[in-house]
């Protein structure tokens, strides 16, 4: 279950992030009473069912594997289900993934990324320890199919070939965390990853909820809007910046649209 955590000043926030240890994700959003949810989940709101999920993810992985040589400028052409879903999300097709950081500050950039300063509202950072979520889907899978032997240090060199050779296919109620082999360049600038649900019988929400993952820590810190200028001064100082997250102008005009929010 996620709990959920406030803080009050930078130094609260700053312990928060700096006394967990290594095996966490996270993830920023721009307004605190956002839930961690997919784009496709976004996307289809209310109309939402597992049978309209899948067509549309059927159909939009047909149509852009289809018009991917026209468009894509000489760049690879992706090999797995994954991989080309990554560059799905990449280019803003709504897919099943949600991303996360394994960076807290990094999740604290893209919570100020697309904050509205003047509306004064809380944001926050989601975490949720990778790990132990990671082997709790692992034992939800071989409690369910013995000839399944993978551990969590097995899956490392194949992951893109378990997704979809077992947790798709078989449309597993798991969470998973991974990102493709091939992963392209601002994921790695971003230390970034994926969270995703197994298969689209339920929401991401559920699944975290669900007694499966009772016992992963998991939380929510709410950042109230008054620190908004504390972070961005913050993160400068980390040199994290849009510039060093995208690395190309559009990440330039990011910088310097936050600087301008956070000193006028």
């Amino acid at each position: 279950m996620i709990k959920e955590k406030r803080v009050s000043s930078m130094v609260e926030l700053a312990h928060e992030l700096n006394v967990l240890p290594n095996p966490y994700v996270f993830r920023g959003q721009a307004d605190a009473a956002w839930e961690v949810e997919s784009t496709l989940e976004r996307m289809l709101g209310n109309e939402w069912s597992a049978d309209l999920a899948r067509k549309c993810e059927d159909r939009s992985l047909s149509s852009f594997k289809s018009k991917y040589q026209i468009y894509c400028g000489g760049e690879h052409r992706p090999e797995s289900k994954l991989a080309w879903l990554s560059v799905m999300q990449h280019y803003g097709v709504p897919t099943r993934l949600i991303d996360f950081t394994t960076s807290p500050y990094i999740a604290l950039y893209f919570a100020l990324e697309s904050y509205d300063h003047k509306s004064g509202r809380d944001f926050s950072i989601f975490y949720l320890h990778y790990t132990d979520l990671m082997n709790k889907s692992i034992s939800h899978i071989k409690d369910r199919d013995r000839m399944f032997t993978e551990t969590r240090l097995s899956i490392n060199e194949k992951q893109d070939e378990i997704f979809e050779t077992v947790i798709d296919r078989y449309s597993y109620d798991i969470a998973w965390v991974s990102e493709p082999v091939e992963a392209n360049i601002r994921i790695d600038r971003q230390m970034g990853t994926f969270l995703i649900s197994g298969g689209l019988n339920r929401r991401v929400k559920d699944i975290l909820a669900s007694d499966v993952y009772k016992d992963v820590d998991m939380a929510k810190i709410v950042i109230p809007g008054c620190l908004y200028e504390g972070a961005v001064v913050a993160l400068r100082k980390m040199g994290i910046n849009s510039k060093t997250i995208y690395g190309d102008l559009s990440g330039l005009a990011k910088s310097i649209k936050m600087e301008l929010n956070a000193y006028f």
